[in-house]
């Protein structure tokens, strides 16, 4: 169903199983789990999908090798579990990455790790060689026979600066070992509650929709579009909305103190001298104050991070030029000859870590782990509200997991399907190596009639969901005509994401269903072209594109620092 048919239909049958208020990585992973089984859900989100937190993450899948220090060693072994789950079943998007650590000390931080362990110390210290090394070793052992990636190993100062010729020269040595990289996130997302919605019309997916209002057994929602209100009657909320969580249990009438969330900044950059120093490798290290600090490859930028800021309203987060100052200093500590100048940073960004409440002196030592708190049915509703507090993008689905069995439960059902071994998206039936893609490709070039090098494109960009991509591409009057200002896309390229992945603004398209956003990629000319194919796909007039054009110029400036 599309929008409008699925307001009509949630008017005349109000009664459904589950709401999920939040469309961000964890509430579309218990949308999906919950769909998978079968089970009536609504989902909405007062913007678009993965438009909240969701999207300020650093973007990458990683066990979390400095949580082993506060003793959360469960944490790091489902993390890294997860991590590897996500390159399996989405190896259209999820990628290994090579991450290297730079080390300027031996033993330093050796008597201060137990100490964390045991909460007898908080002040951040500088960790050296021998307390890296092992963690490297558990971070190994958690997952042995189990990762598709080698082990770690060190380097000495000698043949570190060869591998990275601008490396500090006072280094000592550099420590080496794999995480993963996500940087698509927001497509994913919407991939993800694309394979929601096809498991039937039990599933529903709503974005720009809020919670307003809760009575009795009742919700009521506003279309953020129309303005108009709707209720639903539901048997179980599930609030996801991460950093809002307490807003939004306030909106239902509860007052609650779940979340102290936390503000991590980071900037992309522009820098090919920067890119070609780092190669594929993330640098990750810690800044004099203790903060962890990653320079990662993003395509051809490259993606600096990050800060750690309490912050109570999360629709107060943006980057300030005091972060972004701070951020752009950090690279002289392991690049100290490659100077970065602001007019380099090409997008700003800031979300907010949902941290459960703690009353820890400093943010980096809350726990990153995630937990369920439920409000009984009873205390302000009729029906049970269970509160998502916490989580990590690479434990999303062991959350939703751990969610769908305590809905399951609640509703008195049992699980009929595990999401351990379900591909996302266009990772389905991802074709092995490079062979196998090239014979991919070339049969869908043939079935299509486009040119195997378009088809190339659309694969990389959506994995096996490419050959949809494609089919609708072929179809169209003109066929695959080719975007003035951006040759690599075409009109119908751009009008199959208009019609099919539930856009509702131009914004929708330019930051989350393409990537030209946080590429720092976005024009003048190019916005009025998407506006008028987008435009023409979803029936807006000439005033509501200029409207929406202006609202992305908005967007851009007002959040992510950007002037067109």
């Amino acid at each position: 169903m599309d929008r409008q048919a699925t307001l009509k239909w949630l008017g005349q049958n109000p009664d459904i199983s589950v709401l999920i208020i939040g469309a961000g990585i964890n509430g579309i992973g218990t949308f999906r789990d919950l769909a998978l089984n079968g089970v009536d859900t609504l989902i909405v989100d007062r913007g678009d999908f993965c438009s909240g937190a969701s999207a300020g993450s650093s973007h990458m899948l990683h066990g979390g090798i400095r949580y082993l220090e506060n003793g959360e060693f469960r944490l790091v072994k489902e993390a890294l579990h997860e991590r590897n789950l996500l390159l399996k079943n989405a190896p259209h998007y999820a990628r290994p990455l090579a991450t290297t650590i730079p080390i300027f000390k031996w033993f330093s931080g050796l008597w201060n790790a137990p100490f964390k362990f045991l909460n007898l110390l908080d002040k951040p210290s500088e960790r050296g060689a021998i307390v890296i090394k092992i963690g490297l070793m558990l971070y190994d052992a958690f997952v042995r026979g189990e990762s598709p990636m080698p082990g770690h190993y060190f380097r000495m100062r000698r043949e570190s600066i060869r591998e990275f010729p601008p490396l500090n020269p006072e280094i000592l040595c550099t420590a080496h070992y794999y995480d993963a990289a996500l940087i698509e996130m927001e497509r994913f997302c919407v991939e993800l509650t694309g394979d929601a919605l096809a498991e039937g019309e039990h599933a529903l997916a709503l974005n720009y929709v809020s919670a307003v209002g809760a009575r009795g057994d009742t919700v009521t929602l506003r279309d953020e579009v129309s303005g108009k209100p709707f209720e639903v009657r539901p048997t179980v909320v599930v609030n996801a909305a991460g950093p809002w969580i307490d807003f939004a249990n306030r909106a239902m009438g509860v007052e609650t103190g779940f979340i102290g969330g936390t503000k991590g900044s980071h900037v992309v950059v522009n820098h090919p001298a920067l890119r070609e120093a780092i190669g594929e490798h993330e640098m990750f290290f810690e800044n004099i104050d203790g903060r962890i600090v990653l320079i990662n490859p993003f395509k051809d930028r490259v993606l600096i991070g990050t800060t750690d800021i309490y912050i109570d309203n999360p629709d107060d987060a943006v980057c300030q030029p005091d972060e972004e100052a701070y951020i752009l200093s950090l690279i002289g500590k392991v690049f100290p000859a490659i100077k970065i100048s602001p007019d380099q940073v090409v997008f700003r960004f800031s979300g907010v870590r949902p941290l459960p409440k703690a009353d820890a002196k400093r943010a980096g030592q809350v726990s990153r782990d995630h937990s369920i708190q439920v409000i009984e049915a009873g205390n302000a509703t009729d029906f049970p509200v269970l509160s998502l507090v916490g989580g990590k993008w690479t434990t999303y689905r062991a959350f939703a997991e751990q969610t769908t069995d305590a809905v399951l439960k609640r509703l008195g059902r049992d699980r009929q399907r595990n999401t351990r071994q379900v591909a996302v998206g266009g990772g389905k039936d991802y074709p092995a190596g490079d062979t196998e893609q090239s014979r991919w490709v070339s049969e869908v070039s043939r079935e299509s009639g486009l040119p195997v090098e378009r088809v190339r494109t659309l694969f990389t960009r959506y994995g096996t969901r490419a050959k949809e991509v494609a089919a609708w591409c072929a179809a169209g009057v003109g066929k695959d005509k080719a975007l003035k200002s951006r040759p690599d896309f075409s009109e119908r390229e751009i009008s199959f994401l208009a019609k099919n992945e539930q856009v509702v603004h131009l914004d929708d398209i330019v930051m989350r269903r393409m990537l030209i956003g946080i590429m720092g990629e976005v024009t003048l000319p190019l916005l009025k072209e998407l506006a008028a194919v987008a435009g023409k796909s979803l029936g807006w007039p000439k005033r509501k594109m200029d409207q929406e054009i202006s609202r992305v110029v908005e967007i851009l400036k007002a959040k992510h620092g950007m002037k067109l």
